[in-house]
């Protein structure tokens, strides 16, 4: 039975620049959004937000969703990830905190410097997302339904 993988991701501008991580994939460098998988019994929202936290150092407030992205890798065609990207506010930093294994750093670069790069991206879906939050996609987080916990009436 096919089953895609569900990821998280977060879309984070602070005047032009958009949060990035460097992170180690077989050996290699490449560049993402703060991102990651859903773990079980945690929310979508949840899930950016503890993404955020680990692979930056920032505390993350998701305020709209930017899209759901659909990608299968070419090399591996039986791979599909789900990834729900959100954009939000940071509302703190933990500049000491240890990030995860296989983040390099995180960084802030602009649209022109991650296109220069591109090359070094993890997927297709870095730019997709970024598009599509300089378009000014923004839906309300109360599309996601979460039927796992009690929701706020």
């Amino acid at each position: 039975m096919w089953k895609p993988n569900v990821t998280v991701a977060t879309v984070v501008e602070r005047n032009g620049r958009f949060l990035i991580v460097e992170e180690r994939i077989l050996g290699e460098r490449k560049l993402n959004q703060p991102a990651g998988h859903v773990e079980q019994g945690e929310s979508i929202t949840a899930a950016c937000v503890r993404e955020t936290l680990e692979e930056t150092a920032h505390h993350f407030a998701p305020t709209a969703l930017v899209g759901i992205y659909q990608w299968s890798p070419p090399e591996r065609p039986e791979l599909t990830y789900l990834r729900f990207a959100f954009t939000g506010e940071l509302t703190g930093h933990e500049p000491e905190r240890a990030l995860d294994d296989g983040i390099e750093t995180a960084l802030w670069l602009s649209r022109d410097e991650l296109v220069a790069r591109s090359a070094e991206h993890r997927s297709p879906l870095i730019l997709a997302c970024i598009d599509d939050y300089l378009a000014g996609k923004r839906y309300p987080l109360a599309l996601l339904r979460d039927f796992d916990r009690q929701e706020a009436a």
